[in-house]
C-alpha cells in the first residue's frame, strides 16, 4: 500500500508540473513523462489522459466573409493548431472533439488544413462561401490528431482511399455547441461514408455533458435513447449534395453503422496515420503541419 501511495503521489507531482506548462504537442508531453517517471506503469499513469490544453478562441474578420478565421491561442496568446496541438485522447475511451459547425446551422465551416495554425474558416467554391442546402441537426466537427490517409486503400470499405482530412464527428447531444468549442465525447458508432470514391468516416459520439450520456455506450443504445438518429444521420449525409446536382453519397459496411469497438479502431488507425504525417514519414503535400 505504501508503494502504491508513493506511485500515485509521484504521478500527481508530475501531473501538476506538466499542467503548469503551456500547450504543447502530446507526443512531447509523453516524452517528458517517460523521462521523469520511467518506473511508472502505463496502466497507472498515461500522460494522454491527464493533459488538458488551456486554449481560447480568437476571431479574425467578420463571420460569413472570406476573411473570417477562428484561431486557437494558448495562455500566452500564441496561436496553436486545433488539428495538431490539441490532444486526441483523454483516457477511458473519452476524446477531445472540436466543433466546427454548430447544430441547426448551415454555414460549411471547417479546419483549414492548408493554412498555418489550421484555423477554422468557412469553406469556399469558386470564390464563394459554401452553405449546406439545409441545416445540419447535430454538432459537427473533427477529432484532433487524426488523418484519413489518401494513399491508404481500406479493404473493408470497397478499397476506398482516405479523404485527406481529420476524422469527422457527429455529436448527438441536445446542447448546441459553438464554433471552436472543445467538448469531451465518447464514440458510440461509425458510418463509412464514401464521397466521390473517397472514404470519409463519420464517428457518431455523445458529449459527456449530455444528460443521457451515461445511458449511451454503444450503437444499440443510440437506437434506444435517440431512436431514428442513426438513420437520420446516414440519410442527411447521403443526400446533402443532391440539391447541387451531384449524386448521392454511398456508405460501406453494408450501409449500416458499425459499433463502438469499430469506431475506436477507426480512431486508432487514423491517429497512427496522423503521427506518420507529422513525423514526415508520409508526404504532407499542401497540408500545414504547424
Amino acid at each position: 500500500m505504501a508503494a502504491a501511495r508513493a506511485m500515485v503521489s509521484a504521478s500527481n507531482t508530475i501531473t501538476t508540473s506538466i499542467l503548469s506548462r503551456g500547450p504543447f504537442r502530446s507526443h512531447t508531453a509523453l516524452n517528458i513523462c517517460l523521462k521523469r517517471a520511467p518506473s511508472l506503469k502505463r496502466r497507472l499513469f498515461t500522460c494522454s489522459a491527464i493533459y488538458r490544453p488551456q486554449v481560447q478562441i480568437k476571431e479574425e474578420g467578420k463571420p460569413e466573409t472570406l476573411d473570417y478565421r477562428v484561431f486557437f491561442v494558448d495562455s500566452s496568446g500564441k496561436k496553436v493548431s486545433p488539428w495538431h496541438d490539441i490532444p486526441l485522447h483523454l483516457g477511458d475511451g473519452v476524446f477531445n472533439f472540436i466543433v466546427e459547425i454548430p447544430k441547426e446551422s448551415s454555414a460549411k465551416m471547417e479546419v483549414a488544413t492548408d493554412e498555418q495554425h489550421t484555423p477554422i474558416k468557412q469553406d469556399t467554391r469558386k470564390g464563394k462561401l459554401r452553405y449546406y442546402p439545409y441545416n445540419i441537426h447535430w454538432n459537427y466537427g473533427l477529432l484532433p490528431q487524426t488523418w484519413e490517409d489518401p494513399s491508404f486503400a481500406n479493404s473493408e470499405v470497397e478499397g476506398a482511399l482516405g479523404d485527406n482530412d481529420p476524422v469527422d464527428v457527429v455529436e448527438i447531444g441536445e446542447r448546441r455547441g459553438k464554433i471552436g468549442e472543445v467538448l469531451k465525447v465518447k464514440p458510440v458508432a461509425a458510418l463509412a461514408m464514401i464521397d466521390e470514391g473517397e472514404l470519409d468516416w463519420k464517428i457518431v459520439a455523445i458529449s459527456l455533458d449530455d444528460p443521457r450520456a451515461s445511458l449511451v455506450n454503444d450503437v444499440e443504445d443510440v437506437e434506444k435513447h435517440f431512436p431514428g438518429t442513426l438513420t437520420a444521420i446516414r440519410d442527411w449525409f447521403r443526400d446533402y449534395k443532391i440539391p447541387d446536382g451531384k449524386p448521392a453519397n454511398k456508405f460501406g459496411l453494408g450501409n449500416k453503422p458499425a459499433n463502438k469497438d469499430y469506431a475506436l479502431k477507426v480512431i486508432t488507425e487514423t491517429n497512427e496515420s496522423w503521427a506518420k504525417l507529422v513525423k514526415r514519414s508520409i508526404p504532407s503535400c499542401d497540408l500545414s503541419l504547424v
